[in-house]
């Protein structure tokens, strides 16, 4: 008669042949010989272990991971761009994302005519201040000043909004850290950081200006004269929006180089974008001009804006 032993090993062969995992419990009387002793015992499935559920980066962290090499990708274009060229610095702000790209972005340049825009805003400001409009003098002053780059208008609004002290207020209110005015307001010292958060400034819905303001910024820097409609707009595509306003000054003080300047916004139906591009020791206006159009087209190229 065949023995214990050799049932529960038939039993559990059949179990495994059946696709269960089984265990004996209570096995009694394996005895040598044929004196056998019962079958006294029971067996349970095991559930087999769950495979693991696969798991893979988000939908954020792939943007981040893509966002990552976009930036790597430009430092190296801007880097490789610099070499043996007047120095520059730019930065990018994505209003759709909230995300700042800056090269160099603390780096320090006197402003030239960018400065303008400053002057503009705490214009506005201060008259939603004293809950007023903007004077008929007050707007053709400013229409000079941004459309046409006028200086004698600049200064008539510089002294209007209280000369330094009154322009760095406006600034700590725009959030402007980096930027140091100036008494000789073209002077003013400021970083591509500090002007992107300019330009978000005025088209906060939130912010400081109110809409008529935002407006009235956005008229005066969109129509810009013909003959300074450069910088910013090379880097729209056809069918967006450019504004800008561009500063640029022969500087004594560094050999009768030139400071070439330019700041502005990029709109249309997927772009929403504030530019700056500073730069100084240019041999020439043009050779400058030129330099700051490439370096904001690489910007585009490499971010994908």
């Amino acid at each position: 008669m065949p023995s214990s032993r050799n049932l529960i090993l038939v039993a559990a062969a059949v179990g495994i042949l059946g696709g269960s995992v089984l265990v004996a419990q209570g096995m009694l009387g394996s005895g040598s010989g044929g004196t056998g002793g019962s079958l006294a015992g029971s067996f349970r499935d095991v559930p087999a272990a769950a495979s693991p559920t696969p798991t893979g980066p988000t939908p954020e962290e792939l943007a981040a991971i893509e966002r990552a090499k976009r930036v790597k990708a430009l430092d190296a274009a801007l880097k490789k761009y610099a070499t043996g060229k007047p120095e520059f610095s730019v930065a990018v702000f994505d209003r759709k994302t909230g995300e700042t790209y800056a090269y160099r972005g603390d780096e320090k340049y006197e402003t030239a005519s960018i400065v303008k825009v400053q002057v503009l805003a705490c214009l506005l400001m201060t008259a939603q201040d004293d809950d007023r409009k903007v004077t008929t003098s007050e707007k053709s002053l400013a229409d000079k000043m941004i459309r046409f780059s006028d200086n004698a208008a600049t200064t008539s609004l510089f002294s209007k909004i209280g000369r330094y002290t009154g322009l760095s207020a406006c600034n700590k209110r725009l959030g402007l850290t980096q930027t140091k005015v100036s008494s000789s307001w073209g002077l003013t010292k400021t970083t591509v950081k500090d002007q992107v958060k300019l330009l978000a400034a005025i088209e906060d819905e939130d912010g400081e200006l109110d809409g008529t303001s935002r407006q009235y910024a956005h008229k005066l820097m969109t129509t810009v004269s013909t003959d300074q409609d450069w910088g910013v707009p090379a880097v729209a595509a056809e069918g967006e929006d450019a504004a800008v306003k561009n500063g640029w000054l022969q500087r004594s003080t560094e050999s009768n180089l030139w400071i070439i300047n330019t700041v502005g916004q990029i709109t249309g139906d997927d772009t929403d974008v504030s530019i700056a591009v500073l730069s100084h020791t240019n041999k020439s206006m043009t050779g400058g001009i030129s330099l700051v159009e490439r370096v904001g087209k690489l910007t585009r190229t490499h971010l994908k804006y």
